[in-house]
């Protein structure tokens, strides 16, 4: 996909006055750097002393030390996959090749890498995850468990190799910020992790080619931040890396000052991507997890460093840590909400670690538990390693007494009822910063689980670049659990990553608790003209979810939209649909009454154009079924759904 010049310029509508002149520097910087680049400074007596604490790696549960050296073992035989591509390469990767494709990226001057441009480039999501090294850091830590020296080798093989092909600013890994911070991260940890290696000080302060990337690497974090309307989770790797690296090979004439700024910046944009209840503004739960992931790393290597943290950041932490116990359905699952594309900060797990509940561990060791917290009962590498080098802390702030059901700045709503019944209801922004580079046209959308199912999916987001007829139905206002009118999404739409105009939602009533049902209404005006009004009621007792929408205006052509889950068989017939399921071995079932006014018709795997999808995760879809009923909104009082649960 390349970008027009009509997007460029929509783009540029989307910047302040301040983040235009931003933008110019970096351009001028950009250009005199094609020709002047300056040699790393000298370095010597360098030394790492940013180890593990004696005792941390023997705290390593014996469970996920087997799962993280299984997926070491493979790793060593070449295989993985990523965003659902096999590969088998893995033993001697070529860095700039995409194996989707087949193509590989142009050699030259970074900033002229066409990197959106997939013909020219391939899938640049491919090319650069594997460049992230947390496949390293995996590796790395199989050493540390293990002592064998074979996974250490490995390490030592491939990072030689990176450093020999892809010089500083030459190429398609030198272009985005988030690769970079992410990258100094996982060099920071394969170091640690590598300590007991005869081989680790040569590998790294010892080697002139180590020390020119990581001196290289910061001096590109330093002159190019994510500025204005792009300062969301990108700015927060960027930080997060600059301070683990500045803390850790402080042995630059620049650390401390790149290590101070990036303290700064890791504060304020901290504070900048997060609601005071604790919630991503990205509202896209993917990037909360990559955030929270992103600060607890960054904190701990300020505390390994000794490098003072302010208070604010530690209780930016705390805050979204309380707030996705609070989200989590009874399986530990947050909300598919916004944009996903299996983002991590730090990797030391193998497969089969939860995601979710170890971050949760984290937070539990490093905060402490409150009362009302779901259970975590498995267990992971990455939080006894963390919580050994981060200073526990209790902030003295209030935190909730009960389980939040509502965040009323982050528009986000959990009814729960009987037998696990969760259900998640979008009355919020409908993005964080000007272009809401994240967001979905997902206004007073919900998503409906039972027992941990998607029986009312999120349909997720399976790509960004390359497809852009995915892209769009992925974050479409069809693509999700609510109204459309007059064929039209709630929010324009200016190109990937990039919306002109916002519809704005408000919650106009809550009852969570109490009563045996749970209400939620909200309203946007998406649709200029016209306002989409939802409620929806959670009955214990019946274990019935009601869901009402009204139009309010001239909009008249209707289509109503309930995405199912891949595990929900549906038998429709008329306005009602069956759904049945299984969940541990046992048949579970369910009543979907449509509204009566619609004509309803089941899509599953339709392609031109796309419906009936889900993305498990980035680069994967598979089919499933979504009911559409069409009709007109003239003379409608309302049209009524019951989803009733059976026992």
């Amino acid at each position: 996909m390349t970008m027009s010049a009509g997007w460029y310029l929509r783009r540029l509508s989307r910047m302040g006055p301040r983040e235009v002149g931003g933008r110019a520097v970096d351009a001028a910087r950009r250009q005199r750097w094609r020709s002047a680049r300056p040699a790393c400074p000298s370095v010597t007596g360098a030394r790492f002393t940013a180890v593990l604490p004696a005792g941390a790696i023997a705290a390593i549960p014996p469970d996920a030390a087997k799962r993280l050296i299984a997926e070491a073992d493979r790793l060593m035989y070449g295989h993985a996959e990523y965003f659902g591509v096999v590969r088998d390469d893995l033993a001697d990767p070529d860095w700039w090749c995409d194996p989707k494709t087949g193509r590989r990226a142009p050699w030259g001057y970074a900033f002229d890498v066409p990197y959106r441009d997939e013909d020219a480039v391939g899938d640049i999501k491919q090319i650069w995850e594997l460049s992230r090294h947390q496949y390293l850091t995996q590796l790395a830590a199989a050493y540390a468990i293990t002592g064998n020296e074979r996974y250490a080798e490995r390490v030592a093989e491939h990072l030689r190799s990176w450093w020999a092909a892809n010089a500083p600013l030459r190429g398609v890994h030198w272009i985005s910020g988030i690769e970079l911070g992410i990258r100094l991260l996982s060099w920071v940890w394969i170091r640690r992790l590598l300590d007991g290696w005869p081989g680790a000080a040569g590998l790294f302060e010892g080697n002139p080619v180590a020390l020119n990337q990581i001196w290289h690497h910061q001096r590109w974090l330093a002159a190019f931040p994510s500025r204005g309307s792009s300062a969301n989770n990108h700015v927060i790797a960027e930080a997060a890396g600059q301070l683990a690296a500045a803390c850790a090979f402080g042995w630059f004439p620049s650390s401390a000052r790149w290590r101070a700024d990036a303290l700064r910046s890791l504060d304020r944009h901290l504070r900048g991507n997060t609601f005071g209840s604790g919630l991503n503004r990205e509202l896209a739960t993917e990037y909360h997890g990559l955030v929270l992931e992103l600060g607890l790393a960054a904190v701990a290597e300020a505390d390994a460093a000794g490098v003072p943290v302010p208070a604010s950041i530690r209780l930016v932490l705390l805050r979204m840590t309380d707030a996705l116990a609070a989200i989590v359905d009874n399986r530990l699952r947050p909300p598919r909400q916004g944009d996903a594309d299996d983002g991590h900060g730090l990797v030391l797990d193998g497969a089969g670690t939860d995601r979710w509940g170890s971050l949760l561990a984290t937070g539990d060791a490093v905060f402490g538990r409150l009362a009302w917290w779901p259970e975590v009962t498995g267990t992971d590498v990455r939080t006894p390693l963390l919580a050994a080098l981060i200073e526990p802390t209790r902030p003295a702030v209030t935190r909730p007494a009960s389980r939040p059901a509502h965040f009323a700045d982050a528009g986000l709503t959990i009814l729960r009822g009987p037998e696990e019944i969760w259900c998640r209801c979008d009355g919020g922004p409908h993005g964080f910063l000007s272009i809401a580079a994240h967001a979905h046209a997902d206004a007073l959308s919900v998503e409906v689980r039972h027992d941990g199912v998607d029986v009312l999916a999120d349909p997720g987001t399976y790509c960004y670049h390359g497809q852009p007829e995915w892209r769009q139905y992925f974050r479409s206002t069809l693509g999700h659990n609510t109204l459309q009118l007059d064929g039209s999404d709630q929010s324009v739409s200016g190109g990937p990553f990039l919306w002109l105009r916002h519809a704005r939602s408000r919650v106009l009533a809550v009852a969570t608790s109490g009563g045996g049902v749970a209400r939620w209404c909200a309203e946007h005006d998406g649709y200029q003209r016209s306002v989409h009004r939802r409620r929806v009621e959670l009955t214990a007792a019946s274990r019935e979810l009601r869901v009402v929408d009204e139009v309010r205006g001239p909009g008249r052509d209707v289509r109503l939209a309930f995405h199912l889950g891949p595990a929900i068989a549906a038998d429709l017939v008329g306005n009602r649909a069956v759904l049945t399921w299984i969940r541990d071995g046992e048949g579970r079932s369910a009543v979907l009454d449509l509204p009566g006014q619609l004509s309803w018709r089941a899509h599953r795997g339709d392609t031109d154009p796309p419906m009936g999808w889900y993305s498990a995760g980035f680069g994967r879809k598979e089919p499933t079924t979504t009911l559409v009923g069409t009709g007109s909104a003239d003379g409608a009082e309302g049209f009524i759904t019951v989803l009733r649960f059976r026992g």
